[in-house]
């Protein structure tokens, strides 16, 4: 069987656009080579893959960087002193959303543009 990796590469591209700084881009690379390992176990899973890698990438920027992406949402009482959230957890078409007001702030791979 022949596995499609356009999607994990797809959203590495987007998630690079996201992280705008190369210090993280092994993190990012080791994400990626964990996603195209899981969806060669899932294909039909290749949908999530998107909102998954950018997961992984907060996951490793929050080590050094607790509060990436910083909160842009201009109803937010809070905005630039927390972080944004990835929703759905688990699904196509995933935004970075604040966590306080429950807004969509911009979809993965939008946040710089």
């Amino acid at each position: 069987m022949t596995v499609d990796y356009g999607p994990v590469e797809a959203a590495r591209a987007l998630v690079a656009a996201d992280l705008a700084d190369p210090r993280w881009d092994a993190a990012l690379d080791a994400a990626a080579d964990h996603r195209r390992w899981w969806v060669q176990q899932w294909p039909d899973g290749a949908e999530h893959v998107l909102g998954l890698l950018a997961q992984d990438a907060q996951e490793a920027v929050h080590g050094v960087d607790p509060q990436w992406p910083p909160c842009r949402e201009p109803s937010c009482e809070e905005v630039g002193r927390h972080a944004l959230f990835i929703e759905p957890d688990l699904g196509p078409d995933p935004f970075w959303v604040c966590e306080r007001t429950g807004l969509p702030v911009a979809p993965v791979g939008h946040l710089n543009g």
